[in-house]
């Protein structure tokens, strides 16, 4: 008996540096991973994602002859190959009727939102042509309708006319705008293309509700000019200067022929589509309105010569096909620059809506839509949008909910479309001469309570206080200073959103926790553990996780009467949330070394990514914190802990 208990006892001492020695191996684990895949490898890879069906399963391309190999490679990069070999007449029947449709509705918006982005009008019909050709062979969803939409045709004008005035100089402004397409469709398909869709969320979802109730309001307010008949107005965005350009003219110049005009056919519009909502079989009465609005008020103007009588009208809309426009890109000029940073800006946003949306639909008839496919469709469609005349197009919430209405099988119903809006630009395009400015505003007007949408700011008020106040933040930047500047409070926001959080170990369990969620959680003596929640640790929040830790640490160090009360040895960050960091985000963690080291204390962290431990290991981080890198927050307590204990011997 004496014999094995004294074997046992030499298991138990020996124990100790058995686990030690264990932690150190799975710290090795750890440092010792292989690279992972370099800037061409994950190109390739997001590459053979894109345009192969089966993506990296070499295994059922290996004994493919090279058509096979040419038919893959074709079916990945345009999707049109894949469904129209079920193509049906059926299908092709409802696609038809959904592509007239949305084209009654698409002609008289598009005229409408190139006037809002300040370009002549058959640059929103050149919109509604080529990227929803280029579109509808590439893109993934089936419901989504593509073309100029209010916010963008508002953001473009807000941030552009800083550089050039279109009033002024309408060639030089329209050169820009085209460049600006040109940079957002390389910004679109780039984040398609490394799968950094995650880029989009920045602009969260309440940002977005916000921004765009704010700028419904703005479009609104503006679309006054038009409804009034107002020659001069201001070129700025703010609700106050539109406000105060509305009063001093309607102390002025002003016609009430054209406001009576405008309102008159703006209440037809919204009768029409209260009827299509009540009785869901008459949904294209609202559809078809639009256009019906334009024909009969173009009709009125000409038969009674109201242009005569104060009427502003259209006047000549050039017809033919979409010219050229490569030559009109400025990427070597003065504001290439400002123009790159307004095409990301736009490029974004345009992104977030038309991934919104079709997601929204996408849902209701039950298939997946590739966030990362429809980005680079879409900045393909937009680059070479740039090349013929058009400006940037996205995903239209209001077409496409009548496209889905009326039936759409597929995106032949964007080919419909667009060889209608063709067809018009080459026949039609005279007859919109007399067309009234204010029947113009009117359609935009109308479509205006779509994006005011109050039901889902209550709910984010419900669900999220903070996700509330970035809404509310967003809506007010744009309504009385700017768009971009809505657009910044939103981002600014939503970087500063706690970033970190704090944790103890559960009793009787080896979990760590947030320590506000389990109030049971106890903190180690001597350890102060935190966890970075950020996914990314970049530019944009690295400063703001540094102080929050910072924070937490001094917390710690001092009691409620401010005196330092030196426990703490070890802040351990737990990094198992964060997947990937930039320079930035390393030479923040650098300055929380020494800030951590001059208050007494020693840093570690706890399971770091492949990703960021590689990064981390290159720039000499892991040897700046003495090597102290574990693979649980649970091995990085124990070892303080055996430290501690070889102290104390």
């Amino acid at each position: 008996m004496a014999a094995p208990a004294m074997q046992q006892t030499s298991t138990q001492e020996e124990s100790p540096d058995l686990e030690k020695n264990g932690h150190a191996e799975r710290a090795q684990w750890v440092l010792n991973a292989p690279e992972p895949p370099g800037l061409c490898s994950e190109l390739l890879d997001s590459v053979r994602d894109k345009i192969l069906p089966c993506g990296n399963n070499f295994m059922s391309l290996k004994n493919q002859s090279g058509r096979k190999h040419l038919v893959s490679f074709l079916q990945g990069v345009f999707p049109i190959l894949v469904w129209c070999q079920s193509y049906t007449v059926t299908k092709f029947k409802n696609d038809l009727l959904a592509g007239l449709t949305i084209a009654s509705l698409c002609i008289p918006q598009s005229i409408g939102y190139a006037t809002l982005a300040k370009l002549d009008p058959q640059y929103g019909l050149y919109t509604s042509v080529v990227p929803p050709l280029i579109y509808a062979v590439m893109g993934t969803s089936r419901e989504i309708a593509i073309g100029p939409v209010a916010v963008v045709s508002l953001l473009l004008p807000s941030m552009i006319q800083k550089l050039q005035d279109p009033g002024a100089n309408p060639i030089a402004y329209r050169k820009l705008v085209l460049t600006a397409t040109f940079f957002a469709g390389i910004f679109q398909a780039t984040f398609g293309l490394f799968r950094l869709g995650f880029l989009v969320d920045f602009l969260s979802h309440a940002a977005i509700v916000g921004f765009v109730a704010g700028a419904a309001i703005v479009i609104g307010l503006q679309q006054l000019k038009g409804l009034l008949g107002i020659s001069h107005f201001t070129n700025k965005t703010d609700v106050i200067s539109v406000v105060e350009a509305v009063w001093r003219s309607v102390h002025h110049h002003w016609s009430p022929l054209n406001f009576i005009l405008g309102c008159s056919f703006l209440i037809f519009i919204l009768i029409t589509r209260f009827v299509g909502k009540r009785k869901k079989r008459l949904f294209w009465l609202s559809a078809i309105a639009p256009l019906l609005s334009v024909i009969l008020s173009t009709l009125i103007v000409f038969l009674t010569r109201a242009d005569k009588h104060g009427i502003k009208i259209v006047k000549h809309i050039q017809g033919g096909f979409n010219p050229s426009s490569v030559h009109q890109l400025q990427l070597n000029g003065p504001y290439v620059g400002e123009v790159a940073k307004i095409g990301l800006i736009v490029g974004v946003v345009a992104l977030t809506e038309a991934i919104a949306v079709g997601r929204s639909f996408s849902s209701l008839r039950g298939y997946h839509l590739d966030g990362n496919k429809e980005m680079f469709a879409m900045g393909f469609m937009n680059i070479i949008g740039s090349f013929t005349s058009c400006y940037v197009a996205t995903g239209s919430f209001s077409r496409t909910a009548v496209n889905f209405s009326a039936g759409v099988e597929t995106l032949v119903s964007n080919i419909v479309m667009a060889i209608t809006v063709l067809v018009s630009l080459q026949l039609f395009t005279k007859l919109l001469y007399y067309t009234p400015i204010a029947i113009l505003a009117s359609i935009i007007l109308s479509a205006l309570p779509g994006l005011i949408d109050l039901h889902e700011a209550y709910n984010i008020w419900k669900v999220d206080k903070l996700d509330f106040l970035t809404c509310v933040a967003a809506f007010l930047g744009v309504l009385f200073v700017s768009v971009e500047i809505g657009l910044l409070v939103a981002i600014i926001l939503i970087s500063i959103r706690p970033g970190t959080e704090a944790l103890g170990q559960l009793p009787g369990t080896d979990m760590f926790c947030d320590i506000n969620q389990y109030p049971m959680a106890a903190k180690t003596p001597g350890v102060v553990i935190i966890r970075i929640k950020s996914a990314l640790l970049c530019f944009a929040n690295a400063s703001i996780i540094k102080e929050r830790i910072m924070q937490w640490v001094t917390e710690e160090a001092e009691d409620t009467k401010g005196n330092v009360r030196r426990t703490n040895q070890l802040v351990v960050l737990d990094m198992s949330s964060l997947m990937d960091i930039d320079t930035s985000g390393i030479a923040t963690l650098q300055e929380l070394q020494k800030n951590i080291t001059s208050h007494g204390m020693e840093l570690a962290i706890a399971n770091p990514r492949w990703q960021v431990i590689h990064k981390l290991r290159l720039a000499n981080f892991v040897s700046q914190i003495g090597g102290r890198v574990f693979l649980t927050v649970g091995e990085a307590v124990n070892a303080n802990l055996d430290t501690k204990r070889a102290g104390s011997i």
